[in-house]
């Protein structure tokens, strides 16, 4: 390959990197900004808060749990119409829910199409950078991942501002035309690399990767992937048991209105963890690039534990519970990079979008038991500490799995062990 088509493809695949994190930043206010409505869909609708927060459950029981049957048709059809069909999507599903006035109508826009529609973008977006990126699959999905976390940031604040200068329907309107419009138009620069195209970016691989490409029904009996699941399991769960139950916990603790910096400690921090749970993605992804992945895992999992315990710790003192709630978000998010690169590390990139789509159930699974969870460990105990020590131990728990027996046993599964058997690769 010449030193121009080299650059020619260095040039393309750093040009789908930025089109895929602005497609990412276009899908992601359903999920981020849906707070801010809650309240006028209460009163448009007449339903109770428990009611209307069946919305958000469904979008993001929609969003993960579909994701297997989404990463096939990607796979089998390609990326650029059908994620372009997931940005019109979730853009629809706003514009509709502005003329929702029934729980079924709100169910069916804002649930069902912003479900289905951010969950086709998010699936395939990472599935396309782990092709495009064999050299920095970690840091790459870790940017698109960041780009879905960062979008909400540049919209929070003028849909904030529209809310109060104008009705919420309006609002859902504008603002569901323009990041679908955003979204379609990045969605449609999207595509595969040609044969041999990351040739030369695949010389550069410093981690061990799968020169097999396995259908996910291969992948599904190997017990590889099932430690995997339950690891990302419970990363998953732990940290949505911070972020839906923070507000709750920060009153508890008595540090929520304390003035930090000039602005209240919860508001405060809640911003601090949104920007450190964005940057740790590219950032743990980058490293896991350099250092490996399992090794990687180790040292962001048991830092998140040891995080906890310092935040836990200093619970009383409002400039340092601040400070230590981003570290810890900073632990966290690296999950949405770390996963998926080791995945199609493993398991091969021809079907790298369909087998992240059955693992990015664990987040669905986390989704479901993160906030219950811990809301019944709280309710039973009247305490925090058991609901912290839980997530403590499976913090460290999963950072010693990923370093004592997933690198082990890919270590076989790639044929570099120097001692036991090789993990046998599933029949053909």
């Amino acid at each position: 390959m010449s030193l121009t088509t080299d650059l020619k493809t260095s040039n393309a695949r750093w040009i789908q990197l930025l089109l895929g994190v602005i497609a990412m930043m276009a899908i992601s206010s359903p999920q981020y900004v849906w707070t801010l409505f809650v309240k006028s869909f209460q009163t448009t609708t007449g339903a109770t808060l428990p009611a209307i927060q069946i919305t958000f459950s469904l979008l993001i029981v929609l969003q993960t749990w579909l994701s297997p049957a989404q990463g096939w048709l990607i796979d089998r059809f390609g990326p650029k119409l059908l994620i372009a069909a997931g940005t019109v999507l979730s853009g629809l599903g706003w514009v509709l829910s502005a003329y929702a006035t029934s729980l079924t109508a709100l169910y069916a826009t804002y649930g069902l199409f912003c479900g289905i529609g951010t969950g086709i973008v998010y699936v395939g977006i990472v599935g396309l950078m782990v092709r495009w990126f064999p050299d920095r699959r970690g840091f790459a999905t870790g940017m698109v991942a960041a780009g879905y976390g960062f979008g909400a940031i540049l919209t929070t604040f003028p849909i904030d501002a529209m809310l109060k200068n104008s009705t919420y329907q309006s609002t859902l309107i504008t603002f569901g035309i323009i990041l679908g419009a955003v979204g379609l138009l990045a969605a449609l620069g999207l595509r595969n690399p040609k044969a041999g195209e990351t040739a030369a970016a695949a010389t550069s691989i410093k981690v061990a990767t799968s020169a097999v490409d396995y259908e996910p029904k291969q992948m599904l009996k190997t017990p590889i992937f099932w430690l995997m699941f339950i690891m990302m399991t419970m990363m998953s769960t732990g940290g949505l048991m911070v972020i839906s139950q923070f507000a709750n916990f920060t009153k508890d603790f008595g540090v929520a209105n304390v003035m930090v910096w000039g602005l209240a400690a919860l508001p405060l921090a809640l911003t601090i963890d949104r920007i450190t749970n964005g940057l740790t993605r590219p950032f743990f992804g980058w490293v896991s690039d350099r250092i490996g992945r399992e090794n990687t895992m180790g040292l962001a999992f048991i830092f998140e534990g040891i995080a906890i315990t310092l935040m836990v710790a200093f619970r009383d003192n409002a400039l340092a519970f601040v400070l230590l709630s981003g570290v810890v978000f900073f632990g966290w998010g690296e999950i949405f990079s770390l996963f998926p690169s080791t995945l199609t590390d493993t398991f091969g990139t021809k079907n790298a979008t369909t087998n992240y789509g059955f693992l990015y159930i664990a987040q669905g699974i986390g989704s479901v038991l993160g906030g219950p969870v811990a809301a019944m460990i709280r309710e039973s105990t009247g305490s925090w500490m058991p609901v912290f020590g839980l997530i403590i131990v499976m913090d460290v728990l999963t950072g010693l799995l990923a370093l004592f027996v997933l690198k082990p046993w890919r270590a076989q599964w790639f044929g570099v062990a120097v001692s036991g058997a090789p993990m046998a690769a599933p029949a053909e």
